[in-house]
């Protein structure tokens, strides 16, 4: 693999790393194939073994997480060596979703029933292989000057997250900086966008069971009305909880499901409830879950219904350690100038990645993934997902290039 071409940098200097067309290529065929056969989080077997396959190819030695499923590769330096200079990690999430791929004549949509990337995780895992595969070969050349750890994480999709347990394996021995990207449909392909501070916001998972004894629809004074009273819990949880911290803090509930009931004149005995509680501020995603069960209570209480709740601890918001964005900030600049690298707003979504940077400094940067001049905005989530493949060369490149200028801090 030839890497000849080179990056102009102010002073004369250049950076090497730039992706040739036959890796640009394999690359685009590679996040293909992963598309086509998407697995869910902690099942990520076959995801696993191709990744294994293309390291050991270009001479590395992946090691397997031990759960079966994940892969730490470290360039320039045996995995289990502690040097004085800490690496920098490169983290990718490899898991799917459970919902059906709805893209129509798509030639790599999924061929798992109900199963997509829709995500962009085929993305983020082809991008930090392909950095790999340059940053492998620089290494053979001379011309990396710092080892660098490639983290392949499994189940991000799965509450809370798999990054507790890539953490528990060793990701992150001998790592002193982590970096990573995730797809954004709202920027063009060929740009990034970043924002220092906290970039993804907390998410737990919250499910509510109601209970009550029944009766009959003509005499809800003599029972508890279970409908009434979970469609009040609905509406009123999250007025409470609106009044009860700083608006500022963001704290959301949003409901997914809500089931009760079989016929329309019987007055059920249960009622189940499931949402999501978000949260932009760290401090009040701490006192969350009591927040949360005292209204779910009070307003349970009010009508008549016995609750249980399960409050699942999700993740933590990503805040974006200053350097270290910094760092994705000249790199992008390095690779394609200052007009690449926009500022972008704090996400409601939540991202695993924030239990690295529990540890060790770390920033992820939103990879622009929208054709230019399209105005269809390809939602993550949804069925119909699909990314400008131009942006796995942008990703690949910015990563090489943090790699490198990160050596020179």
């Amino acid at each position: 693999m030839s890497l000849e071409s080179e990056i102009d940098l102010p002073g004369g200097a250049v950076l090497p790393g730039a992706l040739p067309e036959a890796l640009r290529a394999e690359l685009v065929a590679f996040r293909r194939d992963l598309h086509m056969h998407p697995e869910l989080g902690n099942q990520e077997f076959r995801t696993t073994a191709a990744i294994k396959e293309r390291l050991e190819r270009a001479g590395l030695k992946p090691r397997v997480l031990s759960g079966g499923t994940g892969v730490i590769c470290d360039i320039g330096t045996p995995l289990d060596m502690v040097t004085d200079t800490a690496m920098l990690a490169m983290r990718a999430d490899i898991d799917g979703l459970p919902i059906p791929d709805m893209k129509a004549d798509c030639p790599y949509r999924s061929t798992v029933p109900d199963r997509a990337h829709a995500c962009g995780h085929d993305v983020h895992t082809t991008v930090v292989l392909g950095a790999g595969l340059v940053l492998a070969e620089l290494h053979r050349q001379g011309a990396l000057p710092r080892p660098v750890r490639l983290i392949f994480q499994p189940a991000e999709e799965v509450l809370p997250g798999g990054a507790a347990d890539a953490i528990e394996d060793g990701a992150l021995t001998g790592v002193g900086r982590i970096i990573a990207l995730h797809c954004d449909p709202r920027v063009d392909a060929g740009k990034i966008g970043l924002r220092e501070g906290p970039i993804t916001s907390a998410c737990d998972r919250l499910e509510i069971a109601l209970d009550g004894p029944g009766g009959h629809t003509a005499r809800p004074h003599l029972t508890t009305d279970l409908v009434t009273a979970a469609a009040r819990v609905v509406t009123d949880v999250p007025a409470l909880v609106g009044r009860r911290v700083d608006s500022r803090s963001g704290l959301a509930v949003t409901w997914g499901r809500i089931e009760s009931g079989h016929a329309p004149n019987v007055i059920p005995q249960h009622a189940e409830l499931s949402g999501t509680v978000r949260c932009l501020d760290l401090d009040t995603w701490r006192q969350a879950p009591d927040i949360l069960v005292a209204a779910i209570d009070e307003v349970a209480n009010l009508h008549r219904a016995k609750s249980e709740i399960n409050y699942v601890r999700g993740v933590p918001p990503v805040v974006n350690e200053a350097g270290v964005t910094e760092l994705l900030r000249d790199a992008m600049i390095a690779r394609r100038g200052v007009e690449s690298v926009e500022g972008t707003e704090q996400s409601l979504g939540g991202e695993d990645f924030s239990w690295y940077l529990e540890h060790v400094p770390g920033a992820m940067a939103r990879l622009g993934v929208r054709t230019p001049g399209d105005r269809i905005v390809r939602d993550l989530h949804q069925g119909d997902f699909d990314v400008d493949e131009h942006a796995i060369t942008v990703g690949v490149e910015l990563f090489t290039a943090a790699a490198l200028l990160d050596a020179l801090r």
